[in-house]
Parts: C-alpha cells; structure tokens; sequence
C-alpha cells in the first residue's frame, strides 16, 4: 500500500492518520514462508513537525504460525509491534535519521507493507516452542514425542569411545 505523503510535506505542522492493512497473506525471508493467520488493520500516524521531520508511528499486532524449534508442529504466534521512524526533510530528500536509505521511501510515497515487512523482520521471535516441556522429535524415526514413545534405541554411544567398543564387538562372543 503505497501512501502519498506530498500533502503532508507541504503544509507545516499537519498531521494525517492513515488505516493501514496489511497487504500480503503470508511473511516470507530466508526461514521460510510463515502463513498469517490473522491481522486487523491499525492507525499509522504521520506528522510534519514545523517542515524539519516527519514523524511515523503507529502499533500493531498479528498472528502468525510458526513450526515450533524442536517437534515442528505449528503454533500460532502472536507479534506485536510499534512502528516509530523520524525522517529528516532536507534540501535532498527526505533522509531516514538511522538509515542511509530508506527502502520503505520512494520519493514522496511511503511503502507502508515495506515499512511493515522490516517491522515484522526485526521484531521477529527467536524461538518458537508449542509448549515449555515439549520433547520434540525422534532423531531416528521423526515421530513427535509429544504424541507418544518410539521403539528406536535410545542411547546414542559416545563418538569418542567409538575404538574401545569396536574392540569390545572384536571379541564379542557369539
């Protein structure tokens, strides 16, 4: 959704509340392809103070689902965010105070998915569990262990006892 800011740039002081949704179904990056599941549309609140920077902000949450970090099961996962840019209005441009460019400008239209993409980005969990004590899956058979116990060997030798035990199958009596 792309915003025309031009109106705001040439009146000092003048402040518009734009509804924003967001435009697309699912979050892609490198991870993958993460469905949202549900997202309502929120205020973006741009300001011009006295012709010098522009002001965005805004606050918004959404639900995503997110494979849990040890058994993969989906959990729906709720990301809240706020929004807070200053751009400084120079005889240039318009400049991002902390970035060299602004993806989410161009020109005198603000890319408000994009703006919300690098939001989501950054505010992104590091872990996703389905739940604290979940036991997540079989590295042999790939059966989640939540569900239920697997008859695959439990105990996995020691890498660096692999020599003795080669001995100790060398001499093993039959």
């Amino acid at each position: 959704m792309a915003i025309d800011i031009s109106g705001i740039l040439s009146c000092e002081n003048k402040e518009v509340v734009e509804q924003v949704q967001v435009g697309y179904q699912s979050f892609s990056s490198e991870l993958g392809d993460f469905p949202i599941m549900k997202a309502k549309p929120f205020a973006l609140r741009i300001s011009n103070f006295e012709n010098k920077r522009i002001l965005i902000s805004g606050q918004a949450k959404l639900t995503v689902s997110i494979p849990c970090g040890r058994c993969l099961a989906d959990v729906l996962t709720e990301i809240s965010f706020q929004i807070d840019r200053e751009l400084h209005i120079t005889e240039d441009g318009i400049k991002d105070e902390d970035l060299e460019e602004a993806a989410y400008l161009n020109g005198v239209y603000l890319d408000a998915d994009r703006l919300i993409y690098e939001e989501i980005l950054v505010n992104w969990p590091m872990n996703v569990l389905c739940k604290d004590n979940c036991k997540g899956i079989c590295k042999v058979c790939g059966q989640n262990l939540n569900r239920g116990d697997c008859d695959c060997q439990k105990t996995e030798p020691d890498p660096r006892m692999a020599a003795i035990q080669d001995i100790f199958n060398q001499y093993k009596e039959v």
